[in-house]
């Protein structure tokens, strides 16, 4: 299976990610999220696949989350989908998936739970250090 990374190049954490699967020898499918959004399909799929429910996914920070009304708990998972997939920037991210697993890789070394091959230390763009022997 190849290792996939649904990216965006302008978050560090989903930068850190991607290092590490490389520094672990693997080249990924890189999957830039915010312009080729997941098919409602494929997004329920990874949301099955990491065990997670889909409001686990959302992200607030710098999104629409507030203003659409996201924060209220009665909302259901296709509502949820339906903003994540009408405004992509609320994916969480990064997401991986390989053939050990997929998971929401936040914090950045979470990605080492399903990396085949081990990274060595690895340090981060703000100098913190992960990995090792």
């Amino acid at each position: 299976m190849t290792t996939t990374i649904y990216h965006n190049p302008a978050c560090g954490t989903s930068r850190n990610v991607l290092a590490m699967i490389r520094q672990s020898g693997e080249e990924p499918v890189i999957i830039e999220y915010l312009k080729n959004t997941p098919r409602r399909e494929t997004l329920v799929a990874l949301i099955a696949e990491m065990g997670i429910p889909a409001r686990a996914l959302l992200r607030e920070k710098g999104t629409p989350y507030h203003d659409l009304g996201l924060a209220d708990p009665d909302l259901d998972d296709e509502h949820l989908l339906d903003a994540m997939l009408a405004h992509p920037i609320l994916i969480n991210r990064p997401i991986v998936r390989t053939a050990k697993g997929t998971r929401l890789c936040r914090p950045s070394e979470v990605v080492l739970e399903i990396l085949e091959n081990p990274i060595g230390v690895f340090t981060k763009e703000d100098g913190e250090i992960v990995g090792g022997p």
